[in-house]
């Protein structure tokens, strides 16, 4: 798994066809990013686990439309 450390904010993110469909805001506790708003004027959030590789983007492992599907509109909830 990548280090949430790796991932800086204003960072692109690009999908398994290496377009972008995101742009990092900030890594959420150790397993989430949380996604700059988008046209939308929406945060979103996507787990660590998507991600396959960090250099001057952030590489998720599925097309940016399914990403768009999957993604969340608000942060995971602390388990107990």
């Amino acid at each position: 798994m990548v280090s949430p450390q790796n991932i800086k904010p204003q960072t692109p993110v690009v999908c398994s066809e290496n377009g972008q469909f995101a742009t990092v805001d900030h890594i959420v506790g150790t397993d989430t990013i949380k996604l700059a708003k988008g046209k939308d004027g929406k945060h979103h959030y996507i787990p660590l686990s998507w991600v396959t590789s960090v250099d001057d983007k952030v590489h998720v492992d599925r097309p940016g439309d399914q990403a768009m599907r999957e993604w969340k509109d608000s942060p995971p909830t602390a388990q107990s």
